[in-house]
């Protein structure tokens, strides 16, 4: 049983480039890489803002050290214009022959943006971001010259070259943790990536009004529900200044993520329960996190794969070991799912 037998893609997270050592840097993305394409994930994510490497380089290193990993690049509209953006796309699949994912990003670091004199509202963003969007799907889609005439982007017969096999089309992710990010994610027919709530909350199936939904979140499983614990506290210790940071994050956000993840911060936490938000209380990482036993984790991962999320992006991975451990987990799950 495999995660295509069920529709399931899971992404890995790219290390943070910008902090490996220059001259490691390359090497260890190509470790990562392999890595993860030997766990079998669809892709990886690759992130951006002010302080990264750029995605566009970082992912041509992964896809020149693996077969058919597809980089999940973050794609950020005040970096690059659309154009740009498909021509980036279109070239890797010249080159490559390899499909991207595009993680669409409206937001970011409120002080990254004002730096860049961003000062877009949230909503806004979103509405630009559709813009954005669908400039660069009608250039990678079409092969006559394109026009749009919108609030944020103009384009008057441009034509992409070289052309984008249609098998090579980047699937497309949006936040979906605000209903200005459900909207986008619909009218693109985009897989909407949320923060998700501890699975007993979820006493339904989700709606399907949207092509895909998926989840962001992090694992960490053992054999036994002591070990994996013991190892989550030890790698994420509860720390004073990263509370301080995070609380001053959550005064200048405007996140709607942020603001559902810490209003769920009172959550308990115990073998009887695996989600855990210490690591995002205490700024060292931006999702919640599942941990305890194989089997554990695994009831709990089902429980998201049957209220219809197929898509997950893991946080990024303490060690290439840490991704077999994971990878037990959605065995597992996935075995739950097919006897259901």
């Amino acid at each position: 049983m495999s995660a295509h037998d069920h529709d399931l893609k899971i992404f890995s997270s790219c290390p943070i480039a910008a902090q490996i050592r220059p001259e490691s840097c390359i090497s260890e993305l190509q470790e990562f890489a392999r890595s993860s394409e030997a766990a079998g994930h669809e892709g990886t994510l690759v992130f951006t803002d002010n302080s990264q490497l750029d995605p566009w380089l970082v992912s041509q290193v992964i896809v020149e050290a693996t077969e058919h990993l597809c980089p999940l690049v973050a794609i950020q509209p005040a970096y690059m214009h659309p154009y740009s953006v498909a021509k980036m796309i279109a070239s890797f699949a010249h080159l490559h022959g390899r499909r991207l994912w595009l993680n669409m990003v409206a937001g970011g670091f409120k002080n990254d943006l004002t730096a860049l004199n961003d000062l877009t509202p949230h909503d806004e963003r979103y509405a630009r971001l559709l813009e954005y969007t669908t400039v660069i799907q009608s250039l990678l889609q079409s092969a006559d010259p394109v026009s749009f005439d919108g609030r944020y982007y103009k384009v008057t017969n441009l034509k992409l070259t070289p052309p984008l096999p249609a098998e090579l089309m980047p699937g497309v992710l949006v936040s979906g943790s605000s209903e200005a990010g459900m909207d986008a994610a619909r009218k693109l027919k985009a897989t909407a990536i949320e923060y998700p709530k501890p699975p007993a909350e979820y006493s339904a199936p989700l709606p399907a009004n949207i092509a895909g939904r998926g989840i962001r979140i992090g694992i960490i499983a053992r054999s036994e529900n002591a070990g994996a614990w013991s190892v989550a506290r030890a790698r994420y210790p509860e720390d004073r200044r990263g509370q301080l940071t995070h609380q001053l994050a959550m005064k200048v956000s405007d996140s709607s993520w942020h603001r559902q993840l810490s209003e769920l911060g009172n959550t308990a936490v115990g073998a009887d329960n695996p989600y855990w938000l210490v690591p995002f209380q205490n700024y060292k990482a931006v999702c919640p996190f599942l941990v305890g036993s194989y089997d554990r984790v695994a009831d709990e991962v089902a429980r998201y794969v049957d209220v219809g999320y197929r898509t997950f992006i893991l946080d990024v991975p303490a060690s290439v070991e840490e991704m077999h451990h994971t990878g037990k987990v959605f065995e597992r799950a996935l075995a739950r799912c097919a006897v259901a």
